[in-house]
């Protein structure tokens, strides 16, 4: 079964995340530049099989988009243009920055560790995966 990538977007860097190829656990891979974003998933889809793509989507408490999402439609519209035989979804990503630091802390991370925004931004990527991945086993309980 193909793996599924998460993108947690930035202005300047983004995170991503994966799955393994049971689609069970999500795993933090690694944080790029955003200006290399698009490279670096053609290196990676050339390399590893991916059939689905997650992508962070912030929204406010009242849920209307952040406004972050004005940087983020554009980055889906080439996405779509670079690959247009893939799938790509957008999970509320609510959140997830403090949820990420959190985890770090309680994880026993070093300090020094958790000051490192690229932890912050694949651990971001993971828990958005995360939440795909338990939306999709409660739509198939359904």
């Amino acid at each position: 079964m193909p793996r599924v990538l998460a993108i947690d977007y930035g202005l300047k860097r983004t995170g991503i995340a994966v799955t393994d190829y049971s689609r069970i656990i999500a795993t933090p891979l690694t944080t790029v530049r955003t200006h290399d974003l698009l490279d670096f998933l053609k290196d990676y889809f050339a390399r590893e099989e991916v059939d689905e793509v997650v992508i962070g989507y912030p929204k406010q408490l009242n849920n209307k988009p952040s406004e972050m999402v004005m940087h983020i439609d554009p980055f889906i519209r080439r996405f779509e243009k670079n690959f247009p035989g893939m799938s790509i979804t957008r999970v509320d990503e609510r959140f997830t920055s403090s949820i990420a630091q959190q985890a770090m802390i309680d994880g026993g991370m070093k300090k020094s560790r958790r000051m490192d925004k690229t932890n912050v931004d694949k651990i971001s990527a993971s828990l958005i995966l995360q939440s795909w991945l338990k939306l999709q086993e409660n739509i198939k309980k359904d």
